[in-house]
């Protein structure tokens, strides 16, 4: 397979979060946050490079609106370049981490920052389309390719 992005930018990641008395306490209901989201996704892999999609700026903490009363998830999310082909996959393995971590009452959002890809309305009516994201993971290769995306190495 040829890479369409040869030498992509390379961040920092963000520091671990600190965890504070409030948070072990069994007693307090923990909000979900943006930060929380960011943690769960973070790690994701890119499907052309051996870097998660933080590193590549693909993913940031700031993009991310929670409302938990309301149990919503907006993400919104930036290829690494205008033309990325793998901004459909990208977006469905954020879906698919999401589904498998948060619980079912979450109603989530995964979206192409607006102005940042040629094909962002397109990308994003076939995320937000559950069958067509249902039928796309029903195929056993994209699965593959998905698993092998969310998994941490």
């Amino acid at each position: 397979m040829e890479l369409e992005n040869l030498n992509p930018n390379v961040y920092d990641k963000v520091g671990e979060r600190k965890i504070t008395n409030e948070e072990e306490n069994d007693d307090i209901t923990d909000e979900f946050d943006s930060r929380e989201i960011f943690d769960i996704i973070r790690s994701i892999n890119d499907p052309e490079h051996p870097l998660t999609l933080e590193q590549l700026h693909v993913l940031e903490e700031d993009l991310i609106e929670v409302d938990d009363k309301n149990n919503s998830v907006n993400i919104l999310y930036t290829p690494t370049i205008p033309h990325c082909s793998m901004a459909t996959l990208i977006g469905l393995s954020i879906r698919v981490k999401l589904l498998r971590c948060l619980p079912s009452r979450f109603k989530f959002a995964v979206k192409i920052n607006p102005g940042t890809h040629a094909s962002e309305h397109s990308v994003n009516k076939q995320l937000a389309d559950k069958e067509r994201v249902a039928a796309a993971l029903e195929n056993s290769h994209l699965l593959r390719v998905i698993n092998q995306c969310i998994t941490t190495k």
